[in-house]
């Protein structure tokens, strides 16, 4: 970015979280209230010019979920996730499927992702922590 402040369109962030799939409901169940190692994760939140299904800030990661319409904008997630991962984040993705018929697999991989990272919060311990 060019180093100005870039107020957030926290309109159609909210507009976005009200519109949630089911699948996008069903992991943030998942994700809210630092339920993953600690971190924690927000909704619909502007990542540069774009918004982010989830993303957890202190990781840099962000969570996508694709359902029918991924299909027929491929080739724009495509620069979405090169512009992303070029100003640093992480962009894991997963079908609306995946989520509603495997969300301990999802979990998994985004726990995955997250255990080579230090803890969020040094006071609270994460499974397989000394």
């Amino acid at each position: 970015m060019d180093g100005q402040f870039q107020p957030r369109n926290t309109v159609r962030a909210k507009e976005l979280r009200n519109a949630a799939t089911p699948a996008e409901r069903t992991l943030w169940r998942c994700l809210s209230g630092r339920k993953i190692g600690g971190w924690k994760f927000s909704r619909q939140m502007p990542a540069g010019p774009y918004f982010a299904d989830f993303l957890c800030r202190e990781a840099q990661l962000i969570v996508e979920l694709d359902g029918y319409s991924h299909d027929m904008r491929q080739a724009y997630d495509e620069r979405r996730d090169l512009w992303l991962t070029e100003n640093g984040y992480r962009v894991l993705r997963f079908t609306n499927s995946d989520v509603m018929t495997n969300i301990d697999g999802v979990v998994f991989e985004i726990e995955r992702s997250l255990a080579l990272l230090p803890t969020p919060n040094p006071s609270r311990k994460r499974e397989g922590d000394k």
